[in-house]
Parts: C-alpha cells; structure tokens; sequence
C-alpha cells in the first residue's frame, strides 16, 4: 500500500516562513498530479498548488507570489515553500497525488497525506 507522508508544519509568525515535504512510502514508477490542498476552521477543502506530470504548476491566488510548490521525480518528493506567511494561511496542510502507479504494478487514482497543520500568528 503506497502511503504519503507529510513534514514540516508547526506553528510560525507572520511573515515567516515554512517549508511542507510529502513523500511516496513505497517505490513507485508514476505520479500524475501532485499536488498541496489545505482546510482551515469551518472551512472546505482548497486547492493551495499542483504540479502536474508536464511540470506545469497552478496556484491559488491566494498564495501567489508567496508560495512555491517543486517536485523531485526521483524522490517521489513534492515541495511546498510558504514564504510570507500571513494568519488566514493556517490550516491543516494535506499532500495529494493522482495517477498513482507503483512498481509492483499498483495504480491509486488518489491518494492524500494525513495532514500536518500550519499555525500562523499574528
């Protein structure tokens, strides 16, 4: 079973900066997508940034300018870099990925992490 785990939230003041990791557990030969969403307090789950199999990228507007998501292939690593950081980012961050195949032959059409949660202080 192919797990992604996340690292690197905690608690930050504004205009800090944190950096969020997610990795594939298990050896794989293709991601699709991957990708960061985040559901802060009463809210619903948003798209924060994606990274597609082509290397195009898509950013909330909210965190355009501020935030930059990078993938290592070979790692089977996505990257979230939060620069900047202002309250209204606080949220419990969840790592996603599509088209998930393993190399054992295991497709995941989606998978997430467990959430690792950003607190950011004003």
């Amino acid at each position: 079973q192919v797990q992604l785990v996340e690292s690197g939230g905690g608690l930050v003041q504004a205009g800090g900066s944190l950096r969020l990791s997610c990795a594939a557990t298990r050896s794989i030969s293709r991601i699709n997508n991957m990708g960061w969403y985040r559901q802060a307090p009463g809210k619903q789950r948003e798209l924060v940034a994606l990274n597609t199999s082509g290397g195009s990228t898509n950013y909330a507007d909210s965190v355009k300018g501020r935030f930059t998501i990078s993938r290592d292939n070979a790692k089977n690593t996505v990257y979230l870099q939060m620069n900047n950081l202002i309250p209204e980012d606080t949220a419990v961050y969840y790592c996603y990925a599509a088209g998930v195949r393993s190399t054992t032959g295991g497709f995941y059409s989606t998978l997430w992490g467990q959430g690792t949660q950003v607190t950011v202080s004003s």
